[in-house]
């Protein structure tokens, strides 16, 4: 199935979780995740099933100003 992943298409297994969407990332700690602009915390990147045309956001903070 495809999803946008940081507004790329990118290709993962039917039932993929957000969890196996960040393995393709690999994005450096501290980063947040939102799947069609909804908040997905931490304790639930395994169990997160993705659809198909997903939407996933992965946002790092970013310091100064």
């Amino acid at each position: 199935m495809q999803i946008l992943l940081n507004n790329q298409a990118t290709e993962l297994p039917v039932h993929a979780t957000v969890a196996q969407a960040l393995a393709q990332l690999q994005p450096q700690p501290p980063f947040a995740v939102a799947v069609n602009t909804e908040f997905v915390p931490k304790a639930l990147y395994e169990s997160r099933v993705l659809q198909a045309n997903d939407k996933v956001e992965v946002i790092s903070p970013v310091t100064g100003g």
